[in-house]
């Protein structure tokens, strides 16, 4: 299914629903972020996705990397929660998307690198590699606020 990100665009669509999520930027020992290059939009985004009924949003966050990754992660921080009312996903089956996410900061303990369903690609990047790489802003700005190393302000 395709999906198309707007964030503060005047024509963007109205939401018509609003889904708790989580995403993770997993890095490993030599400080690389693993990022995976999306089926729906080409662009190079964070593991993560929609929660489901009966799971917390870490587990959310451990389900989807392993799904979407092949690899098993460990939750030790938080790099923000985003819920901007301005930034909505409008997916081919009518679904416009409200974001509100949760992104998490977790460590591989498992599993081998391979690509889904959702992805094309699966790769490491040293920090200085992303800045170059086609990505939505909403994940860039999570990708900023993790190297900063400074909690952003919550919204």
């Amino acid at each position: 299914m395709g999906r198309r990100d707007y964030e503060d665009d005047p024509h963007a669509p109205a939401a018509n629903s609003l889904v708790p999520a989580a995403s993770t930027i997993v890095t490993d020992d030599a400080g690389r972020i693993l990022l995976q290059r999306r089926v729906d939009n080409g662009m190079w985004a964070l593991p993560g996705g929609r929660m489901e009924i009966g799971e917390t949003l870490p587990g959310c966050a451990v389900r989807e990397t392993r799904e979407e990754t092949g690899l098993d992660v460990e939750v030790v921080g938080i790099v923000g929660t985003y819920s901007n009312p301005r930034h909505v996903f409008a997916y081919d089956d009518g679904e416009v998307r409200q974001e509100f996410s949760i992104c998490f900061l977790a460590r591989p303990v498992g599993g081998q690198l391979a690509v889904s369903d959702e992805s094309t690609e699966v790769r490491w990047f040293a920090p200085d590699e992303v800045d170059d790489l086609p990505m939505v802003s909403g994940v860039r700005k999570r990708v900023n606020d993790w190297r900063s190393g400074a909690m952003p302000a919550i919204g």
